[in-house]
């Protein structure tokens, strides 16, 4: 992957984790954003994000995707770049899998 495209990824991870927060779409939960993956014409961009608690996941998902054109408004006024990539939101679970998987350790620790 080409250095810009990786230097984009990166800073549009940070200014949309920042955005979200201000923004304070989960008041009891936590979102992070954890990677986002812009195709190398820079026309789309997935941007996989992370929900605890996990039942509020769909939900989240669901806000991002009606907030995409505000947060690319606001990305357009912040940044100084020609387009703003399509965002294409995804959940990514490994954070709650992760803890699964921690918990089954746990358990066959005290066994």
């Amino acid at each position: 992957m080409p250095r810009r495209i990786e230097q984009l990824n990166e800073q549009l991870r940070s200014e949309l984790a920042g955005l979200i927060i201000k923004q304070a779409i989960l008041s009891d939960g936590l979102i992070t954003v954890c990677y986002v993956n812009c195709s190398t014409d820079l026309k789309h961009a997935k941007i996989a994000i992370s929900v605890l608690p996990d039942k509020f996941g769909p939900s989240v998902l669901k806000k991002m995707r009606k907030l995409s054109g505000s947060l690319s408004r606001d990305l357009k006024n912040k940044l100084s770049i020609r387009q703003i990539p399509r965002f294409h939101w995804l959940l990514d679970k490994t954070e709650s899998r992760a803890a699964e998987i921690e918990e089954i350790i746990k358990m066959s620790n005290f066994q």
